[in-house]
């Protein structure tokens, strides 16, 4: 069976920063889902957030992240973030990583939702995310084991530690790899939702995994939507990066009447989750939303992936007007972890959006994803490499064994788990909505409730995977009787103007965590 020091669930930015950091002195594997360019990470447009900048500050970075966060965040976390992130992002620069610069070499700088100042760091316009992973991907290739078309199943656990993790492979056998540590990196759970900008392999998979083993799950409930997908006949076909309304984008109606006037301050670069709930409603009403970028000049150059987006689409450049609606992106909740990563399970860790370190709080500041993976990446890696403590078990299984199947299951199809959850566990809710979700999927709870997870098929396996995490969603939101960031209850909307944000800062006033374990 395959043995290694580390081994890493995932492909995204995260799982490549820690495996080049711990790769120089460890012998390293990467498994991932499908292919090691398939990632939330590769389609991030917007771009880096870092205060690198003269007239920027950590702190001015921080208030931005706790303001966005509903002050929901764990601060040392965001302290963590803040202060360590310029210094990782200068590292990157130093050793090859290439972000766009003026015509005098100037870093250029840009403007998202809910930033103070300038901080966002761009590569290849609106390609950001895609330019770090191949860069990432071209340092590791030469000294980590990539094993594409491996789908994680559960982990192995013995003594309370964990010793590995037990995958499918595309021709239906399973394999079981052994390691002193294990990382899971396997993203978000946006793919649980019919509207989402997640990439099509994400949905939920590492979070069912952490539940399965015991493993502490924090915060399920905030979900944000991003408020940009371009939108045609009634699908989504691609993310609009937040960084077009920075230069300038406004939202309007089919009337071309902006809709965010005497919503919020910052008008169209509000949070992310008071730009989707007025999208939302404008939708509600019957209404449909562009993007109106007749103002910003350069379009195609400044962004050439929308702009490919939009051709391959044939949605026509020329009006100016993007059709968009709001669709699942960022899962700030996920398998509870401490500021270095480890999870409540001893030798598994986690990092990057399927981890919560509270770093986000109730809703992520745009571009703080990738710096996340980035600084926290480094962290795993860091704290792995200071204590290193071989695993001494003598697991004896044998690897490659014939995969069962369990061939009389009733699920439900991926299309009917995405539209009940965007229906009832969506960008707004209510507890009747939420209740019928919950007995929804414990009708299929009981389906599989006491089979082995590797009898199942690769299609089955997700779908019992997006059943269980749709079900942990459901049920952290409505266990939380409030309306704060990426979660919006209708039966308790927010108190105006947010006041209950000063509130609590000055009564100290804290909310009680929804525990899964």
């Amino acid at each position: 069976m395959p043995r290694s020091n580390i081994i890493i669930i995932g492909s995204g930015i995260s799982a490549l920063t820690a495996a080049y950091q711990l790769s120089a002195d460890k012998n390293v594997i990467i498994i991932t889902k499908s292919k090691v360019t398939n990632s939330n990470s590769i389609l991030a447009q917007g771009g880096v957030a870092t205060s690198i900048g003269k007239d920027d500050s950590w702190q001015s970075h921080f208030k931005d992240t706790v303001s966005a966060g509903c002050y929901h965040n764990d601060e040392t976390a965001v302290d963590i973030l803040v202060k360590k992130g310029p210094d990782y992002l200068i590292d990157l620069i130093n050793n090859g990583m290439e972000f766009d610069k003026d015509e005098d070499e100037n870093l250029l700088l840009g403007k998202e939702g809910a930033h103070s100042t300038r901080r966002i760091l761009h590569a290849g316009g609106d390609a950001t995310g895609k330019a770090l992973v191949m860069y990432m991907v071209g340092k590791v290739k030469e000294r980590v084991q990539i094993i594409e078309d491996r789908t994680a199943i559960d982990f192995m656990i013995e003594n309370n530690r964990c010793i590995g993790v037990k995958a499918l492979a595309s021709d239906h056998t399973i394999e079981e790899y052994i390691a002193d540590y294990t990382i899971l990196a396997t993203g978000g759970c946006g793919g649980l939702y019919s509207s989402t900008s997640n990439d099509k392999t994400i949905c939920g998979d590492g979070l069912a995994m952490a539940y399965r083993a015991g493993a502490k799950l924090y915060d399920l409930e905030f979900i944000q939507f991003h408020p940009t997908l371009l939108h045609k006949e009634g699908k989504t076909c691609g993310l609009v990066s937040e960084a077009v309304r920075g230069e300038g984008a406004i939202l309007v109606d089919q009337d071309c009447k902006p809709i965010m006037s005497g919503i919020h301050p910052l008008l169209d670069l509000a949070p992310r989750d008071v730009v989707a709930r007025a999208i939302f409603n404008e939708n509600s009403r019957g209404n449909k939303v562009y993007l109106d970028i007749s103002m910003i000049d350069d379009f195609t150059v400044r962004f050439p992936t929308i702009t490919n987006l939009c051709i391959e689409n044939e949605i026509p450049l020329e009006r100016a007007l993007l059709p968009v609606v709001p669709g699942a992106h960022f899962s700030m909740g996920g398998v509870k972890t401490d500021v270095k990563g480890l999870t409540s399970i001893p030798s598994l860790y986690a990092v990057g959006e399927v981890a919560c370190t509270g770093v986000h709080g109730a809703n992520r500041l745009a571009s703080n994803s990738l710096l996340e993976g980035i600084v926290f990446g480094n962290i795993v890696a860091r704290d792995i490499l200071k204590d290193y403590s071989p695993n001494s078990s003598f697991h004896n299984s044998v690897s490659n064994s014939v995969h069962i199947r369990y061939d009389t299951l009733k699920l439900p199809s991926k299309a009917q788990i995405q539209e009940m959850m965007m229906d009832n566990v969506g960008i707004v809710r209510n507890h009747a909505r939420l209740q019928y979700a919950i007995e929804w999927f414990e009708t299929y709870k009981q389906e599989f409730e006491g089979i082995a997870p590797i009898h199942l098929s690769l299609e089955q396996l997700e779908l019992v995977n997006m059943i269980t995490v749709g079900w942990l969603i459901a049920r952290s939101a409505i266990m939380r009787t409030e309306s704060r960031g990426g979660h919006f209850r209708e039966d308790y909307p927010a108190e105006d103007n947010h006041s209950w944000y000063k509130k609590e800062i000055i009564q100290g006033k804290t909310f009680e965590t929804i525990v899964y374990s």
